[in-house]
C-alpha cells in the first residue's frame, strides 16, 4: 500500500478534497494508496480537525519550537517518515502548508513532493497571486499542481485549470473561483502520478 502524506498550516480545503476524492474513488483498492496522515506547522490549524474526523492520524511539528528552518525540516522529515512503513511515503502533499522548506527537505522527497498553487505558473510564483493578476490586467487567471524543486514554485507542471477574469473582480473573488478548480485538479494529478508509481 502506497501512503501519502498531507501537510497544511490553515483549513485545508484542498486537503480535505483529496481525501473526499481517495474515499469516493477508493484510492486504497483501486490504486494501492492511502491517506496516512496529516501534519501542521500550525497547532491551531482547522485542517487537523477535519482530518480526524475522517480518521486520518495527525500530527503537529511547530516550526516556533525549532531553533532554524534546518531543524523543523529534520523533525518534520522525521515525523513524515514515521507514518510510512517503507521509511518515506509515496507522496508527500503540500495544500497550503505555508513554509519554505529546505533545498535538503526536497531533495529528500524529490519526484515525490507535490504542491498547487493559486496562478497559472510559470506566472505569478509566490505571495498575492491573485492582486498581482488583475493588477498586471490579466484576462486568465488559476492553478497549478506541480513537483516542488528547491526553487519557489517552479518544478514540472502535471496539471493546470485557468479561470476567466471578471470585470469587477477583487482578489478574494477570483481567489473563490480559482480554489474551486484546485479541489478538483489536485486530487486528479495526484490519482495520475500514482497510477504512474
Amino acid at each position: 500500500m502506497k501512503h501519502i502524506v498531507i501537510l497544511i498550516s490553515g483549513t485545508g480545503s484542498n486537503m480535505a478534497a483529496i481525501l473526499r476524492a481517495a474515499q469516493q474513488q477508493d484510492w486504497a483498492g483501486r490504486l494501492g494508496a492511502r491517506v496516512a496522515a496529516v501534519i501542521s506547522n500550525r497547532p491551531d490549524a482547522g485542517g487537523l480537525r477535519t482530518a480526524q474526523a475522517a480518521g486520518i492520524a495527525t500530527a503537529v511539528v511547530d516550526h516556533r519550537a525549532h531553533a532554524d528552518r534546518a531543524a523543523f525540516d529534520a523533525a518534520l522529515m522525521a515525523e513524515i517518515d514515521r507514518h510510512d512503513p517503507q521509511g518515506r511515503p509515496a507522496l508527500v502533499l503540500l495544500a497550503g502548508f505555508m513554509r519554505i522548506l529546505t533545498p535538503g527537505f526536497v531533495a529528500h522527497y524529490a519526484g515525490r513532493l507535490l504542491n498547487i498553487h493559486p496562478s497559472l505558473l510559470p506566472a505569478f510564483p509566490g505571495l498575492h497571486t491573485h492582486q498581482r493578476a488583475l493588477d498586471e490586467g490579466c484576462k486568465l487567471a488559476g492553478a497549478t499542481v506541480h513537483q516542488v524543486t528547491a526553487e519557489l514554485d517552479h518544478g514540472h507542471i502535471l496539471a493546470q485549470a485557468a479561470v476567466p477574469v471578471l470585470p469587477g473582480d477583487t482578489a478574494d473573488t477570483l481567489a473563490a473561483r480559482v480554489l474551486t478548480q484546485e479541489h478538483l485538479i489536485y486530487p486528479r494529478a495526484v490519482a495520475e502520478l500514482l497510477r504512474s508509481m
